[in-house]
């Protein structure tokens, strides 16, 4: 596996019963798998003489971002290894423009969107949109502007995650930043929309395909918060589009592995696909207690070509919710109150530095009252942190 982050550590935990033996390209020995896995690499994932290296001897290569250069995957692939997934799918996870492109061009509904080169470009867009184009497969959309067309949101079509690399811009005047980059942007219509959804499906190399319960995704600037699953008060119509939705573009990309698809719910009662996530996600973290097989099981399944898991739900409700650092170090003395109030509490940590903001565990909880579910994940998060004392 590429990457030494959370979702690796998670990743190698779920092929521990299956005896499957893990090789890791990691950044630093500090990096939350390099902690845990037995044969680490310490390297640059940029390099392809190291990327070369690394992989004499894998049976198959998979990722816990996606952020190796395209090229270099091409290589590895001539050199005959196998990547999962595969360059020419990974890169619409990798590029904005070139994954809104595709969605256009197999009818999936998005945002309004165009690549734009300065602010006036931008204002033209904007214009667009005011007088009800550009027309594509997501019809008339957004709703709520302002006069012009505005607000707009740009994206850096590269590199951007968790809220970075996006902008909300008002006018042409605030929508110089992105541009100083020097790299494309993507503008899109800032959507009306009343809640952000999130459909993960895992894929195999044979065309087998499992798809799990449409979520709710909660956001707090631009960072995931809470994941609740199912979506509570979700039409099953919808929920079910979502989902065939979401096997159709693994399918379409050949896809293989986990994919993440990230929605917005819109006021007027359809879906439109915000971004693709080729990997474990945030949103399938629920997975691994209120599923029969979770999305890191499944993945591993998945690369190796072998049977996928029941992605069922274990439980009516299954509650995640971030557990971010604080001003409170400490996290391990929090335990004892957490485990006493809630023995079901899980609890998944992933041995990082505790800084402020920076994602260093999550909780999962479950049961069959979604108000309590959602207060003891709720409580649990917050006493790790420091923000609730009681």
């Amino acid at each position: 596996m590429i990457g030494g982050g959370q979702l690796a550590r998670m990743t190698h935990e779920a092929g521990i019963p299956l005896g499957i033996r893990f090789k890791l390209l990691s950044d630093t020995p500090q990096d939350s798998a390099a902690q845990v896995v037995s044969e680490v690499v310490l390297g640059d994932y940029r390099d392809l003489d190291t990327l070369r290296d690394f992989a004499r001897g894998c049976d198959v290569i998979t990722f816990d971002h996606e952020h190796v250069p395209t090229e270099h995957l091409r290589a590895l692939e001539a050199d005959g290894i196998p990547v999962r997934p595969g360059p020419d799918a990974l890169v619409h996870a990798q590029d904005k423009g070139v994954m809104r492109a595709k969605l256009d061009a197999i009818g999936v509904p998005c945002p309004r969107h165009r690549i734009v080169a300065d602010p006036r470009d931008v204002a033209a867009f904007a214009a667009e949109l005011e007088r009800g184009g550009p027309e594509g497969p997501s019809g008339k959309g957004g709703g709520g502007r302002r006069a012009g067309g505005f607000p707009v949101v740009l994206k850096t079509v590269r590199g951007g995650y968790d809220g970075k690399g996006v902008w909300v811009v008002d006018n042409e005047a605030e929508a110089e930043a992105p541009f100083k980059a020097g790299v494309p942007v993507l503008a899109e219509e800032k959507v009306d929309f009343v809640r952000e959804l999130a459909a993960n499906v895992v894929r195999s190399p044979h065309g087998q395909a499992v798809a799990y319960p449409v979520v709710e995704s909660r956001q707090v600037d631009g960072v995931c918060d809470t994941v609740i699953a199912p979506a509570p008060d979700l039409d099953e119509t919808l929920a079910l589009q979502a989902e065939e939705m979401a096997l159709r573009i693994a399918k379409e990309l050949d896809v293989v592995g986990h994919l993440a698809v990230e929605l917005f719910h819109t006021r007027d009662g359809r879906v439109l696909v915000n971004e693709l996530a080729m990997r474990p996600h945030n949103s399938g973290h629920w997975t691994q207690d209120g599923a029969i097989t979770s999305q890191f099981a499944n993945h591993v399944r998945a690369v190796l070509d072998l049977p996928l898991g029941d992605p069922r739900p274990r439980a009516k409700w299954t509650v995640m919710v971030n557990v971010l650092g604080g001003d409170y170090p400490d996290m391990y003395s929090a335990y004892l109150h957490c485990m006493a109030r809630d023995p079901q509490l899980k609890i998944h940590m992933y041995g990082k530095d505790v800084k402020p903001g920076r994602k260093v565990g999550h909780v999962n909880t479950y049961g069959d009252d979604l108000d309590d579910v959602l207060e003891r994940a709720r409580h649990a998060a917050g006493y790790l942190r420091g923000t609730i004392t009681e």
